[in-house]
Parts: C-alpha cells; sequence; structure tokens
C-alpha cells in the first residue's frame, strides 16, 4: 500500500489544524507522529483514514483519492484514543460482532489475535469490567485482527505495563513485518523511536521536519 497526502490543509472554525501537509507513506514500514499536544497528529490520522475530509489537498491510497474514488482506505484498522466497545458483551463477543460487519476473519482468528495481545478468549468479564490495560489490548486485537494494509493507532502502549508493552510493540512490528503500513503517535519518545522506522515531527499542524531511526 502506499499512502499520498498532497498539500493537506484542514481548517476548524478558522482555525488551520493541518498546514500544508505532503507526505508518502509506504507499507512495510512504521512511521511516527511526534509533536505536542494539539499539534494535529490525531486530526491527521483521521484524514488518513477517511473519517474527516481535508479542506483542501487530497488524500489517496494506492492512487484513488478519498472523498472521490472511495470513501474510506478498503483496509484499515484504527485505534484512536480511548477503545470504546459495548460495555455488556465480552472482549470475544464484541470483536466477533466487528468482524461480522465485512466477514474476513473467522472466531478462531478472533481467539488467536486475542491471546496474541494477552487477553484469554474464554474470560467471562464484560469489556464493562476491563481495566484501562486491557481495554488497551481489545483496542489494538480490534486494529489489527483481520490483517488490514493500513493501521493506524493513537498511544498504543497506553495504560500498559513493561510486560504489555513489550507485547504490544512486537505485535507491531510483526504486522509491518508482513507488509503493513502503520503510522502511530506516543508521547514516549523512547518507544516511538525505538518503534518508527521515520518519525515526522508536527508542530501547529504543520510537518517540520522528519528523522529516519
Amino acid at each position: 500500500m502506499k499512502l499520498n497526502l498532497e498539500h493537506v490543509n484542514k481548517t476548524i472554525k478558522k482555525a488551520l489544524v493541518l498546514d500544508d501537509v505532503t507526505m508518502t507513506l509506504e507499507g512495510g514500514h512504521i512511521y511516527g507522529l511526534k509533536g505536542p499536544n494539539g499539534s494535529g497528529k490525531t486530526m491527521l490520522m483521521r484524514v488518513m483514514a477517511g473519517l474527516i475530509r481535508p479542506t483542501s489537498g487530497r488524500v489517496c491510497v494506492d492512487g484513488r483519492q478519498l472523498g472521490r474514488d472511495m470513501d474510506f482506505p478498503p483496509s484499515v484498522g484504527l485505534l484512536l484514543e480511548n477503545p470504546s466497545f459495548l460495555p455488556n458483551h465480552t472482549g470475544l463477543k464484541n470483536l466477533e460482532l466487528l468482524a461480522g460487519i465485512q466477514h474476513r476473519v473467522t472466531s478462531v482468528n478472533i481467539r488467536q489475535t486475542l491471546q496474541d495481545v494477552g487477553l484469554n478468549p474464554d474470560d467471562p468479564r464484560t469489556f464493562r469490567k476491563y481495566s484501562l490495560g486491557m481495554k488497551q489490548r481489545l483496542g489494538i486485537a480490534a486494529a489489527i485482527m483481520e490483517q488490514p494494509d493500513l493501521i493506524l493507532v493513537d498511544e498504543p502502549t497506553n495504560a500498559l505495563d513493561d510486560n504489555g508493552i513489550q507485547q504490544i510493540c512486537t505485535l507491531l512490528r510483526r504486522e509491518r513485518d508482513r507488509g503493513a503500513l502503520l503510522i502511530l503517535s506516543c508521547h514516549d519518545a523512547s518507544i516511538l523511536e525505538d518503534l518508527s522506522d521515520e518519525i515526522f515531527h508536527i508542530y501547529d499542524g504543520k510537518v517540520e521536519r522528519r528523522t529516519i531511526s
């Protein structure tokens, strides 16, 4: 997969949230977005996912423009801000309901993904009773269970202990190695630098510079 952003701007109530963002991102890489709160990282990921349309500029997936040729990338997994699921269902049931939308994965695949993120697929607890770390793990599972070509994750290690961080980082590298395009934001600079092949530094909605790990 190749994702191209060409002179993307986003204005909300006359405030410029994204400022002339141009970048080319390719599968088989992890790209980090680094910047302070309010710099535009999450907005940029929402635009990449087709959840928000840019005010001007183009976002193209493999040469096809979002908002013109298609509404959303054809194969995308998301974890943006806090994961939200049906509170009275188990983790397994929540993922089965999500998977039922596109029918791309089986129950066997879902159970394996839950195990991969460190959750017991047979845990009878509902999402309402999950700890913050368990909720985060379930959000990661939802983002990767269909092996999407594009994965966008905001704060992937939020609320995780050291073992959980290592486990999730290993999974994200595995997704990269199978050819997925991953875009991450993370306030922990050491984790972001360790995971990313390339980092875009964003300030006031503008990509000021990029560094290659």
